[in-house]
Parts: C-alpha cells; structure tokens; sequence
C-alpha cells in the first residue's frame, strides 16, 4: 500500500470519527446505555466513572484493526484502526484534559476554539437527564456557541479598552 493512502485513510477515518461519536454519544450514550453514561451528568467523587467504560468500546474496533491488518497485512484496515487510535487521543486530550479537566494541563486558555467547545459542552451538560441533550459532538460545535464565545470577547475586550 502507498504510504499517502495509508495516511489519507487515517486522516478519513479520523474525521468520520467526529460524526460516528455524536451519533453514538446522541442515540447510546443518551439511548439504551444511558446506565453508563448516567454518572457523566452527575457531580460524582473519585477520579472514574462508569462512563469511562465507552474507552473500552471505541478502543477494541481500534486495537483489532490495527493488530489484524498488521498481521494479514491488509493495510487499509490497519490505517482505519491507526484513524480510530489518533481520535481516541484526540478525545481523551479535548473531552478530558481541555473541558473536563481531569488532569490540570490546560486550565487557563482563552483560545476561541477551546473557549467554544467548552461552553458547548457546559451546554450539554445543563441537561442532567437523557431527554432534551444538545451539543453531543466532540470537535465540531455549532455556530451557535461559537457566536456566543466570540460575542463574550468582543464585550470583554470593549470592557478592557473602555
């Protein structure tokens, strides 16, 4: 296999990753496996919940692609997995360090897109049950909270230059 579709395969199963987890953060997590995702809603101690068991379940799709590919050397499997592995890190850094902040890399950013995701995911998580959700993306957040985040600083830097 070329290694640029090797490349563009991952980068394509990256960014259908955006799409594959608002669905199934839409119609699983807030769906039949709202049990597990419950706790995530909830101010909770402790450092885990049972919400952490989703890890589990975009991991091992990864882990088998990626272990099968490389063994049958069906390569463009192995990349879908490598796809799979680069959003799984991308989630834990933006869903976990960014807005959750679990671990305190990045707490004090006024960068507009962190800005942005985090007040939609502030959004979401108004809603404390299954019903009435919005904002179940990762990524790619609607316009809606990126005219808020840009409104905030508008009137903040007014407020400074005033």
């Amino acid at each position: 296999m070329h290694p640029l579709l090797f490349i563009l395969i991952i980068l394509g199963t990256f960014s259908i990753m955006e799409g594959i987890t608002w669905l199934t953060h839409r119609y699983v997590m807030h769906g039949f496996l709202w049990y597990l995702h419950e706790d995530h809603h909830q101010p909770r101690p402790g450092t885990f919940e049972k919400n952490d068991a989703f890890f589990l379940i975009f991991a091992i799709p990864s882990w088998l692609c990626i272990m099968l590919g490389l063994q049958k050397e069906v390569y463009w499997v192995a990349a879908i997995g490598f796809g799979i592995l680069m959003y799984g890190l991308a989630y834990f850094i933006v869903h976990e360090v960014i807005i959750h902040q679990r671990f305190k890399w990045f707490t004090r950013s006024n960068n507009v897109y962190i800005r942005t995701i985090r007040w939609a995911h502030k959004m979401h998580h108004k809603h404390t049950g299954k019903e009435d959700g919005e904002s179940f993306g990762m990524l790619v957040v609607a316009k809606k909270y990126w005219d808020k985040v840009r409104a905030d600083k508008k009137r903040n830097d007014n407020n400074v230059n005033a």
